[in-house]
């Protein structure tokens, strides 16, 4: 199955909530993913630009999309994006396929 990456901000208010009643969120997105036909694989705590990187694995795109929806329907996510991640096996195929096409850049 393929992966996403679910990167996420928490509101001020959810920072608050858990900082109240620190608990560990992965039971929840790994029911979530299951439900929807999908597979938590890890959650992991950030310094940045995100708070918080998640990865699961989906069936396809819309399957990915709903899990992303439905975590963020509660209301507690300041800001996601989600990012499809490819093995090395699959961007070896795509360069493969990628050889001769003969695609020109523009020139001036």
């Amino acid at each position: 199955m393929p992966q996403y990456m679910l990167q996420f901000s928490y509101t001020a208010d959810a920072w608050a909530a858990l900082t109240t009643n620190p608990v560990d969120r992965s039971p929840g997105i790994a029911a979530v993913s299951k439900k929807l036909g999908g597979k938590f694989v890890s959650l992991h705590y950030t310094m940045g630009e995100y708070d918080g990187v998640g990865i699961v694995e989906a069936p396809d795109d819309t399957t990915a999309i709903a899990l992303v929806l439905a975590v963020g329907a509660p209301g507690h996510l300041r800001h996601t994006k989600t990012t499809r991640l490819y093995t090395p096996a699959e961007m070896i195929g795509s360069l493969k396929k990628a050889q001769g096409a003969g695609y020109k850049a523009p020139q001036g």
